[in-house]
Order: structure tokens, then sequence, then C-alpha cells
């Protein structure tokens, strides 16, 4: 398995991925036929440098970062004899919130969002490689992240619209369009930004206005 995942990681990592983390079938329901998943996210710093540079974010045609995640993550499976899975594209979607958490990498934060133990409440997935082997698993975080955390997120929604309490997206939306939302469209959300791991994770700020386009266009 470490040589697996290291051929893993140096191809990811020569797009500005990374391994978020790995699953075998005795710990989660896998698709047919696949015994162990790679889960596949950016690579901080650096992967919104590659992925704007791509034609598939130059040509302004419908879904760049889709279409850049299946070119690079198929070229990738087709390499290391894998199936390539996503988290778009497909109905009913791939259960990649519940695969994450049973990688041991990734927990639900106390507002719930995904919280990865490198990129925090930046945690998100491109893609996942499928193979028909049953590989074993590296060594997983002994705590979550938020464990003796502050839980500055908690508090950070400038209008309360996402604390432990639940998620009021109708009155984020309505925070977005108004003049004190623009920080958020040109930062990101500030709840995800307020994470401690997230401010050591080195995203640049750009990816995070284009996320945010995408949530509220």
């Amino acid at each position: 398995m470490p040589q697996v995942l290291g051929r893993i990681a140096d191809l990811a990592q020569a797009h500005a991925l990374a391994v978020m983390g790995s699953v075998g079938r005795d710990q989660a329901d896998l698709p047919d036929g696949v015994q162990t998943l790679v889960l596949l996210g950016p690579h901080e710093p650096g992967f919104w440098k590659t992925f704007s540079a791509s034609p598939e974010y130059m040509d302004s045609a419908p879904d760049p970062m889709d279409r850049w995640s299946r070119r690079v993550i198929d070229a990738m499976a087709r390499q290391l004899g894998a199936r390539a899975i996503y988290p778009f594209g497909v109905r009913p979607p791939h259960p990649f919130y519940s695969w994450a958490l049973a990688t041991g990498r990734v927990w639900s934060s106390p507002v719930q969002f995904l919280v990865h133990d490198t990129a925090g409440l930046w945690a998100s997935f491109r893609g996942a490689l499928g193979f028909a082997d049953m590989l074993d698993q590296p060594a997983r975080p002994a705590a979550p992240p938020c464990t003796g955390c502050a839980q500055p997120c908690t508090t950070a929604c400038p209008v309360g619209a996402l604390t432990p309490q639940g998620y009021d997206v109708p009155a984020c939306h309505a925070f977005l369009d108004s003049a004190d939302g623009q920080r958020c469209m040109s930062g990101g959300c500030a709840v995800r930004a307020a994470c401690p791991v997230s401010r050591a994770f080195g995203r640049h700020p750009d990816q995070s206005a284009f996320h945010m386009r995408q949530f509220h266009p």
C-alpha cells in the first residue's frame, strides 16, 4: 500500500491534487467492483495556479472545474488501472460525504460541514479513484482538529445563518446579495475561513471566489 499510495500522490501532485484519504470496502459501502477508494482534492498552495492556467478555465464553457477534474482524474485512472468516480454528473450522487467520514481523516464539524485534518473547512473533493484490490489503510489521525479548538466557526457567520443549530440557506443567500456580503463573495465563506486549520491551508482567495460564484451566481 505505501508504494501504491506514493504513486497516486506523485501523479496527483503533478496536477496540484492531493490524496485526501482512503477507505476500504470493510469500512464503507463502495460501488460494485471497488475494494478501495482513494479521495482526491486540491493540494495547497498551488491548486488555483494550476487550474486557472488550464484550457477548461480559459475556454469560457460551463463547468470548467468539473471538466478539468474529469480530464485529469480520468488520465490518472488509466495510468493506475483504477476507476474514476466523481461527486458530480450522476444521479443519485455518490455519497462522498459518507466516504469522507469513513477515511478517518474527515469529520463532521461543529457546524456540520466536513472538516479535514489538513484542509480544515476548505475540505473538497474533485473525484476519487476506485481500485479492485483491497489495499491496507495508512495510519489515521488520533483525534479531529476540533478537539481542543476554540471553534470560531460557530460564531463566524456575519448574519448567524450557519451555526451549530443549523444552516439558514435563504438568509445566507440574502446576505450575499448585500454590500456587506461581498466580503464573503470575494474571499469565501467566513465560517470556513475561520477554522484554524483552514487558515493554514494556503487556499487562494480567487479559488474561494470562484466557488462562491457557483454557489451564489
